[in-house]
């Protein structure tokens, strides 16, 4: 690994054992907000971010940060998304680590000009750290790894039905259930691209592609030699938060062939 690449895997491992493992299964009822419906904050969230926003800073000066926390305090921080900036997710997965649950973790890109450069990924509980810089392959833990499907005849494939419409459900069931092993998310973007690489999903749809949870994820799996994309074919901007998602989505998949087959199916009339 680079230097660069050992001094934000020390940063993320820091924060996790500063900040996040000591509260998991710990949190008080006051370190726990709702931003929004489905939506929570904890203490961690804003305690991570603004370690990370400061190390990073100091790291990178004139580098702008844009932090998940940061944008839902001020929405004209997404601004930078267009420029060269750090991406910030403190706590990927915070419905779940507030709930005591598994998988959670933190996630860190690169971006320059709208387009993930490098990405960061760290689980906490299992130490594992996925980067990926643009041009120069996906690793795990220092070792390049090369995209693995899952093998079964039907592919296993990783649908939310948090944010669908009655209608978009409906399509789940017709188009894709006698096809592929249909499996729940985890919800938690630090999981679910590892996943796609690793042999255990084949398939993961997403309707909500907001930078900080996808920037990192797409390009590690992009470059691990799985394919992710916006449905339509077009590659993932991360500058793109005014788009509408509704229509074009993002899929991720373990091969292109794969995702190739799913696009054609869900695309079909």
């Amino acid at each position: 690994m680079s230097a660069l690449d050992d001094e934000i895997r020390d940063l993320m491992r820091f924060a996790a054992q500063r900040s996040m493992l000591p509260r998991f299964r710990q949190l008080a009822a006051h370190e726990v907000e709702m931003k929004g419906a489905d939506d929570p904050v904890t203490i961690v969230d804003r305690e991570v971010e603004a370690f990370l926003t400061e190390a990073l800073t100091k790291l990178a000066p004139g580098v702008a940060v844009v932090g998940e926390e940061a944008v839902h305090a001020d929405a004209g921080v997404l601004d930078h998304l267009s420029g060269q900036c750090w991406i910030i997710d403190p706590l990927d997965g915070t419905a779940n680590f507030a709930e005591g649950k598994e998988p959670f973790g933190i996630i860190i890109a690169l971006a320059d000009a709208g387009r993930a450069v490098a990405g960061w990924i760290y689980d906490p509980i299992r130490d594992r750290f996925c980067h990926a810089r643009s041009g120069e392959g996906a690793f795990v833990n220092g070792e390049r790894i090369t995209a693995r499907t899952t093998g079964q005849p039907q592919p296993v494939t990783a649908v939310s039905r948090i944010f669908l419409t009655a209608d978009e459900s409906a399509m789940v069931d017709a188009k894709l259930a006698p096809h592929y092993t249909l499996v729940d998310i985890p919800r938690c973007a630090a999981e679910q691209y590892p996943r796609l690489a690793l042999g255990e999903n084949d398939i993961s749809s997403f309707k909500r592609t907001l930078a900080w949870d996808h920037a990192a994820g797409v390009l590690w799996l992009n470059e691990a030699g799985g394919k992710a994309a916006r449905l339509d074919g077009t590659t993932y901007r991360v500058d793109e938060h005014g788009r509408d998602d509704t229509l074009k989505g993002l899929v991720g998949a373990s091969s292109p062939r794969i995702w190739d087959e799913f696009i054609a199916r869900v695309t079909v009339d």
